[in-house]
């Protein structure tokens, strides 16, 4: 139906949006490729069940445009026709083409952050460098077994345990929530370049960003969390004219900046 939809002009194309084919992965590009900028590739959340790079592309545009990056945003399968790892599979893909095309930075928001933060772990265990991972309202725990989802359920009107639940039975079909690739959370921290994590106050995830940010800065990575009050899942991905969205973008282009 979101396919129809985008086809059908719901989601008109954004200024300098770009089609391409990368690696049998449809995807959609923001500025151009330059040795002098580095190349973000930026997973879509959804629950992985749901989305597509479209509904992030002004997004993507907003920061291709002030940082100079070239910003690309992969329509990767989605769950139950495609579980896991099916997601991780086609952003792989995309990832080893980009690689050669400069700095390579890893980003997603919701279920998006979380195969971001999947394949920081694969390529550092193939040994292609990642230079940064920015995630925005990342969800880390498939287990969905953190107290925010009970403390902040009345705040977030955007996600909660029970659509948590449902998407990862959907998305991992018996494979266990424990595999630090379907839940990164639980990942080796040694293996995560420094990163950038942004989540607002009132977020069911909020406890996600703590506890990953925790383990990080335990294991002397390099790691930011932006907690914003006001702020609503995934904000910045929607529309720079939500609370908090202006200053988590001005955040992420500063931790990029940072990175050159």
């Amino acid at each position: 139906m979101l396919a129809a939809a985008i086809a059908g002009g719901a989601l008109p194309s954004v200024a300098g949006q770009a089609d391409e084919v990368i690696a049998r992965v449809r995807t959609i590009r923001f500025g151009q490729p330059s040795s002098d900028a580095p190349t973000i590739v930026h997973f879509h959340g959804g629950g992985f069940r749901q989305g597509a790079p479209e509904f992030c592309a002004r997004y993507a545009a907003d920061l291709a445009h002030a940082s100079g990056a070239a910003v690309y945003c992969p329509a990767y399968r989605l769950a139950p026709e495609a579980p896991f790892p099916a997601a991780l599979n086609d952003g792989m893909r995309v990832v080893r083409h980009l690689a050669s095309q400069g700095p390579l930075i890893l980003a997603g928001d919701s279920a998006g952050g979380a195969i971001a933060a999947a394949l920081a772990q694969l390529c550092a265990q193939d040994g292609l460098a990642i230079a940064g991972l920015v995630l925005h309202s990342p969800w880390l725990d498939l287990g969905a077994t953190s107290a925010s989802y009970q403390t902040n359920a009345e705040a977030d009107s955007l996600f909660s345990e029970a659509s948590a639940i449902e998407a990862a039975r959907m998305y991992l079909q018996g494979h266990p929530a424990t595999d630090p690739l379907a839940s990164p959370l639980l990942g080796d921290p040694a293996l995560f370049p420094p990163t950038y994590i942004s989540v607002g106050l009132g977020e069911v995830l909020l406890d996600d960003a703590r506890a990953f940010h925790r383990r990080l800065t335990a294991a002397s990575r390099s790691a930011t969390v932006h907690e914003v009050a006001g702020m609503d899942h995934v904000a910045v991905t929607r529309g720079l004219d939500l609370p908090g969205s202006p200053a988590v973008l001005a955040a992420t282009l500063s931790f990029l900046a940072g990175l050159r």
